[in-house]
């Protein structure tokens, strides 16, 4: 594994009130990489008490942050984000030995998630309030925005930098402090990101890093009348229980959730620049991303063209290895349940009629490798198109007409993420309207801008991330009304 050139960025503990601490029973948590199986090291396996000592030293820490200028707090999310970019390599190093996604992708991923520390400083100093024409004439109304309170975060393995600062960056922003539980397969990144905040002047207790056991984390978050807020990214089921704990303490919650995302290819589309959006929507982190597409629905007329096009590109452009090696672009997929729900998805495709074109199975490397696959002539009645894949398996369904189109796009209990492509305007904003999705990429497979608001409908979550609305989900509205008379 290539060595960091600051070392200490590799920082193997719990991060609470400007501590480095252990476990209080000192459990560990080993981490591996995904593409060696070599150990990267050990963190701390923290459970409730050590959460509830985090949540504390928030709570402590939210008068005086909350007290400062939003000028205050943006300049010391900028000189973080400062920070990310001068350790971008070693960053992306720490990101590519614990998640396995190549080195390249990695300082992609640390460049995106330093531009949330970057938007949240500048957008934090427009929280606006307002003035209200009130109905008599001897009252004023006003209404001002106030940071929520102390929030609990829980993010996922699969952008283990960026979900932290879309968080971290609007909540810190807003005049908030924060409690993180990272993914146990990648808690250096957090803990890294830890350091680099403590270094540009975070005071202590406004960010803490609680890596450990999940249930009990955020057991702990839940139950806590002093967290405010949850902000969660992962599974669907896992959101579902959260958002039924959260009830108990009236905790205001945003989830990013599961997806389905459907990409549409109409037969007026121009079919090279759909490959190219094909390829950059399915197969970024090696099919890893809620907003990946996992089904591909192309008209009749060109459903050949395009497979032959996208089997000519998977074939030609697609290199699976090791990230930390020159010239790959699919890593492994994150441990060997990942690689057995993608060989069970091809199966059940190809058992129930799909034609495999390409891949189809565990690749010649072994491990958590897998051969990016494509599977034409694909059914609803197949587990592709009901579930998240989360891995290199691009499925293609035919369809005939518009109007089906939409109905299979839509014909899921999720809503996140959605892509077309098609030349005619017309045609633009009537699936535009109709898709039943957050997020929707017109001619393009490349939707992610720290400027916007990310999120789903329906199963896919509550809220937004990025964006002024972003901001809005950590800030609480407050109606003053004056009697002047």
């Amino acid at each position: 594994m290539e060595p960091l050139k600051e070392t200490q960025l590799y920082c193997p503990f719990a991060y609470i009130d400007g501590s480095w601490v252990a476990a209080d029973g000192g459990e560990q948590i080993s981490v591996y990489n995904p593409a060696t199986a070599e150990v990267v090291g050990n963190v701390p396996r923290l459970g409730a008490s050590e959460t509830h000592r985090a949540i504390e030293a928030a709570d402590a820490a939210l008068p005086a942050w909350r007290a400062m200028t939003a000028q205050q707090r943006g300049d010391l999310l900028l000189k973080w984000y400062d920070l990310m970019l001068e350790h971008q390599h070693d960053l992306a190093i720490l990101m590519t030995h614990e998640q396995g996604k190549p080195l390249k992708e990695a300082e992609g991923e640390i460049a995106y998630a330093a531009s949330f520390l970057r938007w949240f400083a500048e957008e934090g100093r427009r929280v606006y309030g307002e003035t209200i024409p009130p109905a008599k004439a001897d009252q004023r109304i006003v209404v001002t925005r106030h940071p929520v309170g102390v929030v609990g975060a829980i993010t996922p393995w699969n952008f283990p930098a960026a979900m932290i600062t879309r968080k971290a960056g609007a909540a810190l922003a807003a005049g908030c402090t924060m409690v993180l539980k990272p993914a146990s397969q990648t808690p250096f990144s957090a803990t890294a990101l830890a350091l680099l905040a403590e270094r540009a002047g975070i005071p202590r207790g406004v960010f803490n890093v609680v890596p450990g056991t999940a249930g009990e984390i955020a057991g702990a978050m839940t139950e806590s009348p002093r967290v405010r807020k949850i902000t969660f990214t992962g599974s669907t089921a896992v959101g579902s229980r959260l958002m039924a704990q959260a009830a108990e303490n009236v905790q205001k919650i945003s989830l990013e959730l599961g997806g389905n995302a459907p990409f549409i290819v109409f037969e007026d589309a121009d079919l090279d620049a759909a490959v190219e959006g094909a390829m950059a929507a399915k197969f970024r982190n090696a099919g890893q991303t809620c907003i990946c597409t996992n089904r591909f629905l192309v008209q009749s007329s060109v459903v050949n063209a395009f497979c032959e096009k996208l089997a000519v590109a998977m074939h030609s452009e697609l290199h699976v290895g090791d990230g930390e090696k020159d010239g790959i672009n699919i890593g492994p997929l994150i441990d060997e349940a990942a690689v057995r729900k993608v060989s069970e998805h091809v199966q059940d495709a190809v058992d129930k009629g799909a034609e495999l074109m390409l891949g189809g199975h565990p690749h010649p490397l072994g491990g958590n490798f897998f051969s990016p696959t494509l599977i034409s002539a694909a059914g609803p009645e197949m587990r592709v198109a009901s579930e998240e894949t989360f891995g290199p398996l691009a499925a293609v369904f035919p369809f005939d007409d518009e109007d089906s189109a939409i109905e299979m796009a839509n014909d899921t209990r999720y809503g996140l993420a959605s892509y077309f492509y098609s030349q005619n305007l017309a045609r633009v904003w009537r699936v535009s309207d109709a898709l039943e999705y957050g997020m929707v990429g017109i001619n393009t497979g490349a939707i992610s801008n720290a400027a916007a608001p990310f999120g789903g409908m329906k199963a896919s979550g509550l809220g937004r991330e990025g964006g002024h609305q972003g901001l809005d989900e950590y800030l609480e509205t407050k109606y003053l009304c004056m009697d002047i008379s």
